[in-house]
């Protein structure tokens, strides 16, 4: 009886007689030989069927199997540097569990909404199936991290009937007539947490009801959020460039080539170590004003222009190669080269239309406003490494950051901006843990002081200096694959206008 195994274990079988259980990737066969490329979740194998007496109705039957079929293959295992893999089959049954008709992601080109109604059956193409595991790997980091460091993990509500942030975002549900939110923060909850257990977190998924459409925003994520005790705002930065830098080692020891495969520049990666930039609010609007902003912003514009021309020679003369291409293959290949480049040019254009607008917001932006979504991706382009943006207006931040006791415009609090243009991936502050203070922010900020009293409470009965920040698992995860667009970075995205399958 032949061994059942998985692909990514067959070094361990070279020589033996093994059955693997998967799905056909794709096929492909002459008049003696066929090639099946199965996949089974831990990677492909490429099953080598000779048309001979013995096989020749496994020959048969290979010829005619379809994308995505589930099939149990058996054969002896080969090394072959040059098979994917490393490894082959060289097979010698075959049964086909279900047979697949009209599979409808080919390897024909799709637009991202065929794919994105289509997600359930998206994330098995490699690129998709290559982040989703490299996401499960960052998520394991994230745990590791605290748990490895004596935090203890709080689950916290999806109810809340209070607010961490401003409502405006929140979504609204009716609580058995009583009006609550989906959570926007777990923050609050693990701050009474930690001073209970000292370091905590909690991790989940939270939602966000904000009409944006751009390539970081979803309207459900996932995000981690560590609180601590007797903690000042240096002590949480610090806590947050380790935690980062953890993660990022993490990631590259265990998929580098996976990275590779996705086209991720690694050199980017590879720098990444303390100490991180750090800059306060005022240096970074000095920064958006400075000239070295208007040149990156010119030099972008002048060069995505050109890249738009060139893609646009390529498509012509790839529409070209299509059309007198004889075999199927090369007439597929120039198409999904044709889809891809016009994929790069509508995104480019997108880009060079915008820069305009985005040399305005930079060179007018005043002292006091929230840095938005440009701002950051200008600041963060500025640095090679991520950079700790402190200190921001007390308007336009949440109620509950400390003020600073040297100058009560501010709070004490950070963003973390991801280089490359990745933009913001933590938001962190130490805590007003004064409760004259609190009690008065809330007021300022017209919130009602009675959805607040437990939060007071902790203010009132052994009060102490804490702080924390939350990290967005797929703006991180978006960062360190180097994506263009978060839908990519989550098995079923959620976004405004798209909440199928």
């Amino acid at each position: 009886m032949p061994t059942i195994t998985t692909i990514d274990s067959l070094r361990n079988h070279v020589g033996q007689t093994v059955t693997l259980q998967g799905w056909v990737h794709k096929t492909r066969s002459s008049g003696k030989i066929a090639f099946v490329i199965v996949r089974d979740g831990t990677g492909l194998c490429q099953c080598v069927v000779e048309n001979n007496e013995q096989t020749g109705a496994v020959f048969a039957d290979a010829r005619h199997l379809t994308q995505e079929s589930s099939v149990e293959v058996t054969g002896t295992v080969r090394a072959d540097e040059r098979a994917v893999g490393g490894h082959e089959l060289d097979t010698t049954g075959l049964r086909v569990v279900q047979a697949a008709v009209d599979y409808p992601i080919t390897p024909k080109p799709h637009g991202v909404d065929f794919l994105m109604k289509h997600r359930h059956l998206w994330f098995r193409s490699q690129r998709q199936h290559t982040i989703l595991r490299i996401r499960h790997t960052l998520v394991d980091a994230i745990r590791r991290y605290f748990n490895d460091n004596g935090y203890v993990l709080i689950d916290t509500p999806v109810f809340s009937p209070s607010a961490g942030e401003e409502t405006s975002t929140l979504f609204e549900v009716d609580y058995f007539g009583e009006p609550v939110y989906l959570a926007q923060t777990g923050q609050l909850h693990v701050e009474a947490a930690c001073l209970a257990h000292r370091k905590v977190y909690c991790f989940g998924p939270t939602f966000r009801a904000e009409k944006s459409k751009t390539r970081r925003h979803l309207t459900e994520f996932w995000m981690v959020e560590p609180e601590i005790a007797y903690a000042s705002l240096d002590d949480v930065i610090g806590v947050a460039e380790d935690f980062v830098c953890s993660l990022v080692r993490r990631v590259l020891q265990d998929h580098r080539a996976d990275l590779e495969a996705l086209g991720r520049d690694l050199t980017q990666l590879d720098h990444i170590d303390k100490p991180f930039a750090r800059l306060t609010y005022g240096q970074a609007v000095d920064m958006l004003h400075a000239s070295q902003t208007r040149e990156l912003l010119e030099k972008d514009l002048r060069e995505q222009t050109a890249r738009i021309e060139e893609l646009t020679a390529k498509i012509a003369e790839l529409e070209e190669t299509q059309k007198t291409a004889r075999k199927k293959w090369q007439q597929e290949k120039a198409a999904q080269d044709i889809q891809a480049a016009r994929e790069e040019r509508s995104d480019l254009a997108e880009q060079v239309s915008n820069i305009p607008h985005h040399m305005d917001l930079a060179a007018n932006f005043e002292w006091g406003s929230d840095l938005g979504g440009s701002d950051e991706t200008i600041l963060s382009r500025l640095h090679d490494r991520p950079a700790f943006v402190t200190h921001y207006p007390k308007e336009v931040k949440a109620f509950y950051m400390r003020v600073d006791r040297q100058d009560p415009r501010l709070v004490e609090n950070f963003d973390l901006l991801a280089p490359e243009g990745f933009g913001e991936v933590i938001g962190g502050s130490a805590r007003e843990e004064d409760y004259d203070t609190l009690a008065a922010r809330i007021a300022e900020d017209g919130l009602p002081r009675e959805s607040y009293e437990w939060y007071l409470d902790l203010r009132r009965y052994g009060s102490v200096p804490h702080g924390g920040f939350g990290l967005g698992v797929e703006r991180t995860l978006a960062w360190l694959c180097g994506l263009k667009h978060i839908r990519e970075t989550i098995p079923y995205p959620r976004m405004m206008g798209k909440i199928y399958p």
